[in-house]
Formats: structure tokens, C-alpha cells, sequence
């Protein structure tokens, strides 16, 4: 309803002309600075491997929680939250978004889907121990595993292959 004219406005009550924005240009994808490019690698040092769609990653991971073969002082938590930062680097370096072959793949590198040797759980209790509470531990485990290791066929990542010792090295 509007005011009538006799009846005085504060200045600071007037109406004040809107603001005109210019109209949007054209929509092109280099204008979006976080589209993910397949092939460009990170910035800079320490960015992490950038993928399309890299989140999944955790929605797949409950699928193996009831597959885990855990030792004691192993929790669930952490070694599910590690294998999902190694399965969104695996995913990265094939330019595409984590599958469940990613995750069955870096838990099958580790041991973590049948009974495995002592060295090996002592390796990956202290790689995964608390990982979920720190992200420097979380990035300390995604790049504990070297590229051409990630690349391997997700066959040729299990403890049961018996080439653990020989994929061992390259962790950290």
C-alpha cells in the first residue's frame, strides 16, 4: 500500500533506484575455476590429484565394512577413511570419478579383505592407525603408495597374489 503525499518520509525511507547488473556473457567451461580437466595435474606441490566426482569414494567405502579382516587395534573408521583417500588417487590418475574396484583394489594391496601375514598388519596399522582424526595422516597414506603401483590392475594389487612384499616397498 502506498503512502499518501501529505504525510512526510524520512529521507532515508525514500525509495532508491534498484541496481542494474549487466546481462551474463556466454557460458564457456574455462570460466569455472574448479572444472576438472582430464590430464592437467595439480597447481602446485602438494594439491592433491584432482577427479571428477572423488566423494563417492566414501559411499562406496560402507560397502566393505562387513568385508574387513581387521587385527586388533585396527578400526574400521580409519582403515576405510585411508582406503578412500588411496581409492580417490587411483581414480584421479585414470582421469575418472572412484568405483568399487578402486576400493577392493588399495584394501586388497593392504590386506584388508582376507587374513594376512604379521609384517604386513604391522605395516598398515601404523600407516592407517588414526588416519580418520588427521588430515596430514590422511595425506601422509595417499601418497604412501607410488603411481605405477596405483596403476596396476586391481587383480595384481592383492595379498593373495603373493606379491605384497614386492608392493610393500613402495609405501611409505
Amino acid at each position: 500500500m502506498t503512502q499518501p503525499k501529505y504525510v512526510p518520509i524520512p529521507l532515508e525511507d525514500n525509495v532508491r533506484p534498484g541496481y542494474h547488473l549487466p546481462t551474463a556473457r556466454a557460458w564457456t567451461p574455462d570460466h569455472r575455476p574448479a572444472e576438472h580437466v582430464p590430464g592437467r595435474r595439480a597447481p602446485r606441490a602438494g594439491a592433491g590429484a584432482p577427479g571428477p566426482d572423488q566423494g563417492y569414494a566414501l559411499r562406496l567405502a560402507r560397502r566393505f565394512a562387513d568385508r574387513l579382516v581387521l587385527s586388533e587395534h585396527e578400526h574400521e573408521h580409519d582403515v576405510l577413511v585411508g582406503a578412500v583417500m588411496l581409492a580417490m588417487r587411483r581414480a584421479a590418475l585414470f582421469g575418472r570419478a572412484p568405483v568399487a574396484t578402486d576400493l577392493e583394489a588399495v584394501l586388497g594391496l593392504f590386506g584388508f579383505l582376507d587374513t594376512a601375514p604379521a609384517e604386513l598388519v604391522e605395516l598398515r596399522r601404523r600407516l592407517f592407525g588414526g588416519v580418520s582424526h588427521d588430515y596430514w595422516d590422511q595425506r601422509a597414506v595417499a601418497a604412501s603408495v607410488s603411481e605405477d603401483t596405483l596403476k596396476l590392475p586391481a587383480a595384481e594389487l592383492t595379498v593373495a597374489k603373493g606379491r605384497w612384499r614386492e608392493l610393500a616397498t613402495t609405501t611409505g
